[in-house]
């Protein structure tokens, strides 16, 4: 875009340039954002991977959120996610105690995030997931998606949600198992082997 200046019509000066966002890295990461499952849970699974634009770079500034079930299938209730001293409004951290069920993470320099959570339970008809949401640079409005774990197979071919996707389409919402007990779960945020992300409305 250009201003004209209209005491001399045949200059052309640039507009200012400026800079807008994303800002994710002030005030919304938080100390064990990731660390979602309580400490020496049995059924905690960590899940890591990489977000990726549409040229395939990974994104070094973008926010992950993870939210899921308890292993019973049941929404969690319990507040305290980011708890803060009420005196001084430090980070208190969470309880190490209660499942909350949601967590947020930023990725590293290159691209990088990792979460530990519980195995989340199957939910009515759908096979047992973890919803995400996904704020990124160049994007106005955040996007949705979900993981699902392998490993029950007749119940991630019954899930209403994947029935309805081509095979190709469907595996974008399956984590792979990785080394050491954690699953991959890459975000890709247009191209070749686009995630899935979902519209509520």
């Amino acid at each position: 875009m250009t201003k004209i200046d209209t005491s001399r019509p045949e200059t052309v000066l640039p507009t200012p340039s400026h800079t807008v966002g994303p800002f994710y890295g002030h005030a919304l990461p938080f100390p064990g954002g990731g660390d979602i499952a309580p400490l020496g849970h049995p059924d905690t699974v960590a899940l890591q991977g990489y977000v990726y634009d549409g040229e395939g770079n990974p994104l070094p500034d973008a926010f992950v959120e993870l939210w899921g079930a308890d292993p019973d299938g049941r929404v969690p209730q319990s507040d305290g996610s980011m708890r803060r001293d009420p005196s001084t409004g430090g980070f208190l951290g969470r309880n190490g105690v209660e499942f909350t069920g949601w967590g947020r993470v930023q990725t590293d320099a290159n691209g990088h995030w990792s979460a530990r959570t519980l195995r989340p339970g199957a939910r009515g008809n759908s096979a047992p997931y973890l919803s995400v949401c996904v704020f990124a640079r160049g994007l106005l409005v955040h996007l949705y998606t979900r993981i699902y774990l392998p490993g029950d197979e007749a119940a991630l071919a019954a899930d209403p949600l994947l029935e309805r996707l081509d095979p190709a389409r469907r595996a974008t919402l399956i984590a792979t198992d990785g080394p050491l007990g954690t699953y991959r779960f890459d975000i890709r945020l247009q191209g070749e082997g686009e995630t899935v992300f979902l519209e509520f409305q």
